[in-house]
Parts: structure tokens; sequence; C-alpha cells
């Protein structure tokens, strides 16, 4: 089986615990407004690599990763290729390596894959239906079922959220967010994500428009913002 492999990071400190290396897959459905790699929504591109080739690449770095650290698969969306990432975590798991899945569970019938997957960074992007829509240009729906099986499957998850200015960049929608936070189980991290501007060129490259008017997300609004969120959800 060969996978479609956009870049791989190989020593990440921010996409899960420890050093990591992570593996950025081809391939999404969802077209968000803020995303800035465009160049991973289809799998016409990357590189193939087989679960083999992949994993003892990642096997090189085992020794940096220590106590905590892995593998985290991002992308685009990891679970695009959900047949291929189950079959390399898999073989992570048959080498003792940590997993994580960096995903917006845009595709929701994953148990097998969520059974060798050790934590789960779920990236929010609305809470009301109808303004995830016109985030992602897709249904809230399969998030949600996503999100229920990662509950009954007991989880381990960090949770994010990109903050863009004029959307989502209040108290009011912190608020909410927390509210929601709350009646989840495992929930080891919560993290505000500044809205950036640095992919911008990559659409001009690609020709397709980009529809986010704004200003990048001040790094020190986000910052009180995320301290207000904490704060909220020890209460």
């Amino acid at each position: 089986m060969i996978g479609k492999i956009h870049s791989i990071e190989t020593l990440g400190l921010v996409d899960g615990p420890g050093i990591r290396v992570v593996v950025f897959m081809q391939g999404c459905p969802m077209r968000c407004i803020f995303c800035h790699n465009p160049d991973t929504w289809t799998t016409d591109s990357g590189l193939e690599m087989t679960k083999e080739e992949l994993v003892n690449f990642i096997l090189k770095y085992k020794n940096y990763f220590g106590i905590e650290g892995g593998v985290t698969f991002s992308g685009g969306e990891p679970l695009f290729q959900k047949d291929f990432l189950l079959e390399a975590l898999k073989l992570c798991k048959e080498n003792d390596i940590n997993t994580c899945i960096d995903t917006a569970g845009s595709i929701y019938d994953v148990d097998e894959i969520l059974k060798y997957t050790d934590l789960v960074i779920y990236d929010i992007k609305a809470l009301d239906k109808d303004k995830y829509f016109v985030i992602t240009n897709y249904k809230i729906d399969n998030s949600l079922k996503f999100l229920d099986l990662c509950q009954k499957m007991n989880k381990k998850m960090w949770i994010r959220q990109v903050i863009i200015p004029n959307i989502n960049d209040n108290e009011v929608y912190i608020e909410e967010l927390a509210s929601f936070i709350k009646k989840l189980k495992n929930v080891l991290k919560v993290e505000l994500l500044p809205y950036h501007t640095n992919g911008v060129y990559k659409y001009k490259e690609l020709n397709i428009d980009y529809k986010l008017n704004s200003e990048a997300m001040n790094k020190d609004r986000c910052l009180k913002l995320n301290e207000y969120l904490n704060e909220l959800l020890k209460h």
C-alpha cells in the first residue's frame, strides 16, 4: 500500500508531547478559509511511500523521543488516507512508537485507527453548525461523530482552536468554547492558535482564491484569550 506524504518534520516540538516526527499527509475534504496549506488538499502530489519506508524513516529518530515523544500524523487531514494511516499506525506500535493524530475528525468511521492511536489532537473549527460550514465548506456532523467516538474509546486528547480576528476573538465565544470542552473527558491540554497569513502566497502559486480577508491575529490578544479559557476550565 502506498501513501502520499506532503512533508516530514523530524524534530517537532509542538504537535504532541515531547520530541516528535511529524508526518504531514496529503488530502483533505475540508476547505477551511484560514488554511495555510492548500497544497495538501489533494492527493495528486506528494512523496509516495510504503508503510515500511515511512516507519523506517521514523525509526531513525526514535532515540530522540525519550519517554513522551513519538510520531504525529497531521496534514491535510490524516484520516483522508485512512487505510494507509491504519497500516502505518500498526507498524509504529509494533516498533513501540508513541502515536498521535492531528485531525478535525472530518472522517468518523475510524474505530480501528483509534485503537492504535495514543493521543488525538482535535481541531475545533467552530461550535455552531452554520458557522462551521462557512469556515470549512463542510458539515459539522462527521466531526461531532468522531469526537463522540473518541469519548467512547476513552482517547486522550489535546484540543486546538484557531482564533481569527472578528470571527471568534471575543470572550463570548471563549465562554461557549469552555462550556463545550468541559463536557469532554480525557482532555490533557487546550490551545488557542493565532491565525496567521504565512500561507497566503501558496494560493497565488496554485491559482486559488483566498477567501479570508483578515489581518493576522494579535499574538498577545490570543494569549490573553487562552489564559481566560484555561481559567474558565478550572471552575
